[in-house]
């Protein structure tokens, strides 16, 4: 239930580059609200003055977030009105800000989001790779042997994989993701997303690791890597039985050609998978 008296904290995003993704907004709410609760208020103190937001702003960064964030809950619950912002994008992606949404919607606070840029969403939109399905994973961890186990935990999920990396890691994370998912697996480098040097290279790990090792200009600037997942197999037990259980039904009602269409979008397995079984099952059909 919310509190009728209290506040509300906005989540607001910001700019991950260009200063043109602001949104009028976005802009309303910072000038608007009593205090600007920001990851880092040097950095963006820059980006309100820009737009003439004359807000005072207070620090909320990972290592004062618990404390900071009781204090928040406080006086917004004596009504006053706060907006968070993290250093660029969205608020909690990767960014604090966790402790601070849980405490205002356990003590009925109204949460508010202002949308706007994600580095994750605009390198997916434009990177080419299946986006029905993702996992955003964040950072990894900064020391090879933690990086390469993250990253085996993830070899055969089938979703698309979506990574940010800094710099002084990049190389090394790329030279990781190439050892467990392999050369050919296909891949995005997203980097300096809607900034001057903005680049996006898709094509196998392989390449994209000896693109950015061999250029020291594509290890500058911030990065989002996507992964291409893993193709779906069916095993010999429960993924081989539904398979045939959705075509037997299919195939009673649709044509081979439509009944291997809707398997294959059902089951998300490979097409000439799917078709060899079907083909199967419709022959076992008609000598029965």
């Amino acid at each position: 239930m919310n509190n009728q008296n209290s506040g509300t904290l906005y989540v607001v995003a910001t700019p991950i580059g260009n200063l043109g993704d602001m949104s009028q907004r976005a802009v309303d709410v910072l000038k608007q609200v009593d205090v600007i609760a920001a990851e880092d208020t040097r950095h963006s103190g820059r980006l309100l003055q820009h737009f003439v937001i004359n807000t005072p702003t207070i620090a909320v960064h990972e290592h004062n977030e618990v404390k900071i964030a009781a204090e928040l809950i406080a006086r917004l619950e004596q009504g006053e009105s706060i907006a968070l912002i993290s250093d660029a994008g969205t608020p909690l992606v990767s960014d604090p800000g966790y402790h601070l949404i849980r405490m205002a919607g356990d003590a009925g606070i109204q949460v508010t989001p202002i949308p706007g840029a994600c580095a994750a969403i605009t390198a997916l939109s434009a990177s080419g790779l299946p986006s029905d399905r993702f996992s955003f994973e964040g950072f990894l961890p900064a020391k090879s042997t933690a990086r390469k186990s993250t990253l085996e935990k993830l070899i055969h999920e089938t979703g698309t994989l979506i990574f940010y990396e800094t710099p002084h890691r990049i190389v090394e994370s790329l030279a990781d993701m190439t050892a467990i998912f392999g050369e050919e697996r296909e891949a995005v480098m997203a980097r300096e997303l809607t900034k001057k040097f903005e680049t996006i290279k898709r094509a196998p790990l392989g390449e994209i690791l000896s693109f950015v090792k061999d250029d020291n200009d594509q290890q500058k600037g911030e990065f989002v890597i996507l992964i291409h997942g893993a193709e779906k197999q069916p095993d010999t037990g429960e993924d081989m039985q539904e398979l045939q259980r959705i075509l037997k039904i299919l195939l009673e009602k649709v044509s081979l050609k439509e009944a291997v269409a809707i398997a294959v979008e059902i089951t998300g397995l490979k097409k000439n998978q799917v078709y060899e079984q079907a083909v199967a099952l419709k022959e076992k059909n008609s000598l029965e």
